[in-house]
């Protein structure tokens, strides 16, 4: 059989660009090289698949760092709320979380996935899974075919490269666009990890001293070599045996990864604010005025639940005051010393965990050679790309798959009327 449009690749993006070349009536193959399609949205979201994001389109774009702006055409034709109109149409009911985030109301990613695989059935889309590509050739102008790694040859008059990254590999994610999209002479921007764990050195890491300790909005700040901040996250943090991880540190993680890479310094200082919402000074009175309370209890216990535990003793530790000691005999430099790291306790990271531990890849075909109200490529007419094979990043919480859907949809529909 014949083909109008082949996707390549059964993740988010693929799926709904086969959902929309279809819907066109286009004979559409969609090709994956793993045994089931939409892994990485059954693991999404915790495995209740964070489907897309209800902020408003600006708010959306101010949290894709990698290159959102590029994304204002394609919302004007597909956005957040059409992502909504469309699942809903597919009978899967959808609830707003905190942050606008948008989940099945069933919890339930499979539900998701499920819901996606009976449309493109309906739809008679022809899917090969287990079916891995070893590349796609061309025409001085145009896409010409697939190439499959068994020999097998499908002639196309339209591809869309639908990949992913290099993050969770697992997943089927493993790099394998970056050499097609070359070959047509596209440009592959530098790859980096975001939205993965942060590491450090810091003897109390190695330690392992605060590890496991979770601290709830907290204020991440990652700052330049010469004491300038290059930008602040608050959310929630846990240290770990590596460094420090948690949706307040993924979110800062990219900007560690250029700082290191700008600064050329194998290091870079980070802090942490406990207290985001109070000044020092009101801080200060306080805790102050808490120990005055209880002039004879040692401070350990004065201050018992202001914060995680172990962190408490830990700073104390720092500011060099005694855990016995009482607030009646407490060193009001001292005191000060701790509230100032309550609000501001620096440490040095030196890097993250690798690109194939990160959630998203920063990085990847570069948008100025695409398309932006369609998905196709500059350079040969019939291909288009979506989702995460671009150079496009968002930060968790439902942005990277509503990146990923939009994207998919507009390169299905292009490449449908192709």
């Amino acid at each position: 059989m014949k083909y109008d449009v082949v996707v390549i690749g059964g993740g988010p993006s693929g799926l709904m660009a086969s959902v929309a070349a279809a819907s066109k009536g286009s004979r559409v193959l969609l090709i994956d090289k793993g045994d089931k399609l939409g892994r990485k949205l059954a693991i999404s979201g915790g495995g209740r698949c964070n489907v897309t994001n209800r902020l408003p389109i600006d708010e959306i774009i101010k949290h894709i760092p990698g290159n959102g702006r590029f994304l204002y055409s394609a919302f004007s034709i597909f956005n957040n709320e059409d992502i909504i109109s469309f699942f809903e149409g597919l009978g899967i009911a959808l609830k707003e979380e905190d942050n606008g985030r948008m989940f099945p109301v069933s919890n339930k990613a499979g539900d998701v996935v499920a819901a996606l695989l009976k449309k493109i059935e309906s739809l008679n889309v022809k899917i090969w899974t287990n079916t891995p590509v070893e590349t796609v050739n061309y025409t001085d102008d145009h896409v010409k075919e697939v190439v499959l790694k068994n020999g097998t040859v499908i002639p196309a008059k339209a591809v869309i490269i639908a990949v992913g990254g290099k993050s969770v590999p697992h997943t089927g994610s493993t790099g394998d666009g970056y050499a097609w999209a070359k070959k047509a002479g596209h440009t592959i921007t530098e790859l980096y990890p975001t939205e993965v764990p942060i590491t450090s050195s810091e003897p109390y890491v190695k330690s392992k001293t605060l590890q496991g300790i979770s601290l709830r909005q907290a204020e991440l700040s990652v700052w330049n070599p010469k004491g300038k901040l290059i930008k602040s996250h608050r959310g929630d943090m846990i240290f770990t045996h590596f460094g420090i991880s948690g949706p307040a540190a993924l979110r800062s993680s990219q900007y560690v990864v250029k700082a290191l890479k700008k600064f050329e310094t194998k290091s870079i200082t980070m802090s942490i604010d406990s207290f985001p919402d109070q000044k020092e000074e009101e801080l200060f009175q306080s805790v102050n005025s808490l120990l005055k309370e209880d002039p004879k209890k040692a401070i350990k216990n004065v201050l018992k639940g202001f914060l995680p535990e172990r962190y408490l003793l830990f700073l104390l530790e720092k500011a060099n005051i005694s855990l016995d000691v009482t607030s009646e005999h407490l060193n009001k430099q001292s005191l000060r010393q701790f509230v100032s790291m309550l609000k501001r306790f620096s440490f040095e990271v030196n890097g993250t965990l690798s690109i194939e531990k990160a959630f998203v890849t920063g990085g990847g075909v570069s948008i100025k050679e695409i398309e932006p109200k369609s998905m196709a490529s500059k350079m040969k007419e019939g291909l288009y790309f979506c989702g995460e094979v671009l150079d496009l990043h968002g930060y968790t919480g439902g942005y990277n798959i509503t990146v990923a859907f939009v994207t998919g949809h507009l390169a299905g529909t292009n490449a449908a009327i192709h």
